[in-house]
Formats: C-alpha cells, sequence, structure tokens
C-alpha cells in the first residue's frame, strides 16, 4: 500500500549508514536499558512475593554517508549540538534546565529500545471476546501497533530499512509521524545457522482449562515438524517442582519420540514458574551450541502461585546467560487468565519478545509462519532515535513504548541493553506531531543502532521525513498502511483511557477498520475492526460516539499479517 508520503509527492527518505567499532572500555556487561529494567525487579519481587508465586552521528563524531554519497545531517545526541554543529568538547547535549518531557519539543529527542512484542493486543482480543474490557495496565500501544506489518522496504544485507511518512490529523496542528523500521527476510528452505530451542511447559493445575496445555501441545507439534534435522530441541515441564523431560537433543535423531514426549505431557499441581525458568535456562546453559541460535522457549498462563519468591536471582540468573551464552528468551502466553506482566518482564530480561495465542490459527502463525523463519537474528541491541526539529516542531507524543524508554544520552553507549531483532520482523513507532503555524522543512531524522549478531560491531541507518509529508488528511485516499497503524494506535490509547490528539471514536475507528480491510481483503485488519467493535459495545454509550478531544514477513494473501 502507498504510504502517506508517497501519497503527499514527497521524495522517499534517504537513509546512510556507518560502523563503528565499540571503544575497548565498553565492552563490558551492559548495564539495564531503561526504567523499565530498573524497576523490574523491584515490581516482578512483589508479583514472586505473593507466591512467585524482552542519521545520527557516530560514536566517533562523524556523519555517516546516505545511499546517495553526501554526509548525512547530525542528529543531536551522542556528543553533538542540534543543527550539525559540535557541542563543545565535554558539553551536555541537554542544557542545564531544559525539559525533557515527552511531549516538548525542548527536548527534542525520544530514544527507546526496539519492540516486536504482541502479547498485549492478542490477549485484549481474547478478553474483549469474552465480553471484558481488558485492565488498561495490560494494554500496551506499541504491541497493538506492531501486531501489524506495513510492508516497508527491506534491506538488501543484514541491517535494517528507515523509513519515515506522515499524515495530517484530525486535531488543529496535529500530525501522526510513523517510523518503520525492517530487517530482510530469510528463504524458509535457504540456509541458516541451526536452532537450539529448549522448550519450558507449564503442565501445573491452571493449564487445565480448555484450549491451555492442549493448545500448548499442539503448537509443539506442528513445530516439530517444521524443524530441520540439524536444529535441537530441549523439553523441561513445571508445576509445583520442574522436570527435564530431554536434554538437548538434535531433531533429526528424534523427531518422533519428541513428538511423543509432547503428546505424553499431563497436568500437574501448582505453577512454580520460578523452577521452571531456572531449569530452562539450566538445561539450555548444559546444551548451549556455538554457532547457533540458543533460545528459552517459554510456554505458559504465568499464572505463578509459589516457589522462590528472590526475583533478583532469578532476573540475574536470565541476565547473566543473556550475556555469557546469548541466550534469548520467547514468551508464549496462554490461557483466558493470563500474567501478562509477568511474563513481559521475564522475556524483557532475556532480551526477548512476547506473543499470545487462544486458537490453533494463531499457534500456527507464531510456531509454523514465524519461528522457523525467526531464529535467524539480524541483531542485537537495537535502539532507535529520533530527533525533531526545533524550529519546526513544538510537541511530540511517542504512542507507547513507555516501558522502552532509553536514556538519550545512552543511545551511543553499547554496554546499554535493546532490543533483539529476528530476520523479516518489522518494527513501527507512531508520533503524534504539531508542527508550528507555518513552518517547513524538516520534522524529524530517526536513527536505528544496533550490533551486527555475529561481529558485535555497531552499526547505524537514519532516514528523515519533511513537512511536505504531513500535507495530506490522515484519512484520505491512498493511505491505508498509515491509516491501520493509526487505528491500532488510537484503539489501544482508547482502552487505557488516553487522550491523544484528535483521535476518533471507538465506532468511528471501526467503521474505518472495516472500510480498510473491504479494499484490501486482510483478515487481520478485520479482526482488529471486530474487536474496536466489541470494546464500543463494552463502553456504550459514553465512549461509542465520537470523542477523543484530547491531546516478517508478509503472509500471502494479506497485506498486514
Amino acid at each position: 500500500m502507498t504510504g502517506a508520503a508517497g501519497a503527499a509527492g514527497t521524495a522517499p527518505a534517504r537513509t546512510g549508514e556507518r560502523g563503528d567499532p565499540p571503544p575497548a572500555s565498553r565492552r563490558t556487561p551492559r548495564t539495564p536499558r531503561t526504567p523499565r529494567a530498573r524497576r523490574a525487579a523491584t515490581l516482578l519481587a512483589a508479583l514472586l512475593a505473593t507466591g512467585l508465586a524482552l542519521s545520527g552521528c557516530a560514536a566517533d563524531g562523524t556523519a555517516p554517508t546516505t545511499s546517495d554519497g553526501h554526509r548525512a545531517p547530525l542528529v543531536p545526541g551522542g556528543g553533538k549540538g542540534p543543527a550539525g554543529t559540535a557541542a563543545p568538547d565535554g558539553a551536555s547535549p541537554h542544557p542545564e534546565g531544559e525539559q525533557r518531557g515527552p511531549s516538548h519539543a525542548p527536548d527534542h529527542l525520544s530514544t527507546f529500545a526496539l519492540d516486536v512484542d504482541t502479547a498485549s493486543y492478542g490477549y485484549a482480543r481474547r478478553t474483549l471476546a469474552e465480553g471484558r474490557l481488558p485492565a488498561p495496565a495490560t494494554v500496551r500501544p506499541e504491541e497493538f501497533v506492531n501486531s501489524f506489518r506495513p510492508d516497508y522496504p527491506r534491506p538488501a544485507d543484514d541491517g535494517f530499512s528507515v523509513t519515515l511518512d506522515g499524515a495530517r490529523g484530525d486535531a488543529d496542528g496535529w500530525s501522526l509521524v510513523r517510523v518503520g523500521l525492517a530487517t530482510r527476510g530469510t528463504d524458509p528452505r535457504g540456509p541458516r545457522p541451526p536452532a537450539a530451542l529448549t522448550f519450558v511447559v507449564d503442565v501445573s493445575g491452571s493449564m487445565r482449562e480448555p484450549g491451555r496445555l492442549d493448545l500448548v501441545k499442539r503448537s509443539l507439534r506442528l513445530l516439530v515438524g517444521e524443524l530441520r534435522d540439524d536444529d535441537a530441541v530441549a523439553l523441561v515441564t513445571f508445576s509445583a517442582e520442574a522436570e527435564t523431560r530431554l536434554p538437548m537433543t538434535r531433531v533429526g535423531e528424534a523427531r518422533e519420540r519428541i513428538g511423543d514426549l509432547v503428546d505424553s505431557l499431563e497436568i500437574g499441581a501448582s505453577t512454580n514458574v520460578e523452577a521452571g525458568v531456572r531449569t530452562g535456562y539450566d538445561v539450555a546453559a548444559e546444551g548451549h551450541r556455538e554457532g547457533a541460535t540458543n533460545r528459552v522457549v517459554l510456554l505458559s498462563d504465568a499464572l505463578a502461585n509459589t516457589g522462590e519468591t528472590g526475583a533478583e536471582a532469578i532476573l540475574a540468573r536470565i541476565d547473566e546467560e543473556r550475556r555469557t551464552h546469548g541466550i534469548t528468551l520467547f514468551g508464549v502466553g496462554v490461557g483466558s487468565d493470563y500474567g501478562d506482566d509477568l511474563m513481559e518482564r521475564l522475556a524483557d530480561k532475556g532480551d526477548g519478545h512476547t506473543t499470545y495465542v487462544s486458537t490453533d490459527e494463531q499457534a500456527r502463525k507464531v510456531f509454523v509462519d514465524q519461528l522457523p523463519a525467526q531464529v535467524e537474528l539480524r541483531a542485537r541491541d537495537a535502539k532507535a532515535q529520533v530527533a525533531f526539529e526545533r524550529a519546526t516542531v513544538e510537541k511530540f507524543r511517542l504512542i507507547g513504548y513507555e516501558n522502552r524508554e532509553v536514556a538519550d544520552e545512552d543511545f551511543r553507549d553499547d554496554r546499554v541493553d535493546g532490543g533483539e531483532i529476528g530476520a523479516g520482523h518489522t518494527v513501527t513507532a507512531l508520533y503524534a506531531v504539531k508542527t508550528r503555524p507555518g513552518a517547513s522543512g524538516r520534522v524529524a531524522t530517526a536513527t536505528v543502532r544496533w550490533l551486527d549478531p555475529e561481529s558485535r560491531q555497531p552499526r547505524e541507518r537514519s532516514g528523515t521525513v519533511e513537512t511536505g509529508a504531513l500535507t495530506a488528511g490522515i484519512w484520505g485516499p491512498g493511505h491505508d498502511s498509515l491509516q491501520v497503524t493509526a487505528v491500532a494506535a488510537y484503539f489501544a490509547d482508547a482502552l487505557r483511557g488516553g487522550d491523544l490528539p484528535g483521535a476518533p471514536g471507538l465506532a468511528t475507528l471501526a467503521e474505518r477498520a472495516d472500510a480498510i480491510a473491504a479494499r484490501s481483503g486482510s483478515a487481520v485488519v478485520r479482526e482488529l475492526a471486530e474487536a474496536v467493535r466489541q470494546a464500543a459495545r463494552l463502553r456504550a454509550p459514553e465512549s461509542a460516539g465520537e470523542g477523543g478531544t484530547g491531546e516478517g514477513e508478509l503472509r500471502s494473501g494479506d497485506p498486514y499479517a
């Protein structure tokens, strides 16, 4: 679909790249990346105690070169001043007294770790289908937005493409600006590094609900059929205690035996997530394979009610294995009651991501269409920084990503943790931006920085967006891709009681999604429309009408799946 920038007739964003080896002083264990990471142990300890119960400047000060051979403009941050001028030696890019709130242009930088989680949207859909509004605390707008995969250009190499577009919103002076990142996909039948997957399966009493353990077993059966002979799997189960059912074993040697073990899984007693995670990482470390993608896959409703209450020890172990062996955590949530916060925080600490499945169709999408292809990593510790032009932008708001915030000055500190991104992934960040009256020219420059998965050398790539991209209205023709992103973001913000400028009411959002689905034939957009309608009915009559006055690889046949 044509993006808003293209519809407005603006030139496509230019991209530039530069790699620079980190100073020796930075080749040390990484520090927690965000306030979320700093809060993780404290909040998780509380959870467990109830029962324990994922054109900037290079670091050397030079500007990266764009694809047309010119020097990219210098981006404030990383030791640089505004408008392409170098800050005095030792000067902070944020002068004393400068405000740093998320919606004010004086702090013109927005920095966050990349996130490909989608569990929040999946669980919200399940909750709405059962006639309940999701708890606002479980609604993370970035996970709603990233549940849809725009057809961004894909890079030819193992880095990122950077695409910026936007359109005028319905509130005076406000627009939407979208930052889209994408990695190169992979041929499902082509060469890739082998996978070493440790499955940690919840068989506790809470998994007895129809659609929980049975769905997990069917999902694992599907995945075993997709794995290659040189891949390896291990199996750990947990209820009151954890049990290693299979050490790391090559699939080609034991495909049928693995399937039989999965079929034999039975329900146990209480839920000791701590024991499952700890044993899973023990098994993953013992079976670690050099040159392979080593990952722990946790399948659970995350409703912990027994076990060790020392959250610090659990999180420290996950962090240690991530740093020492590169073992990441993929959390798959199931069940009508689901410990969303616990699963997300475990995956965050393990540099992984989360998803949620409640149907066989969703399980097939995750375990057949996505996971085997995404075994190959494209980027480690990926972060994005968006620099808004002070002369053009009065205010801006990043929609979501609150738990992914990174200090602006840590963008190029490679000790600070970022997100792990696999093959064929897309990452979208949507901003509400208020431009200054009559302003023209550049609106923002977005830069993504990551470590090459093999060499661990840092790389960067940038793109820009101009005011000309924001002249057409968001709901006009030719903007379907951006409209899907906007509907998802507005929907999430409404569910958590937000006040985005120019936000349509839920009934209007459902109509917008229906129209896109009719034009594109997208099943996932039809599902989005139905979820919005369900929310409108549950919030009727006051929220069903107009409101909002406040501020991977694509699946064949569906442009947004």
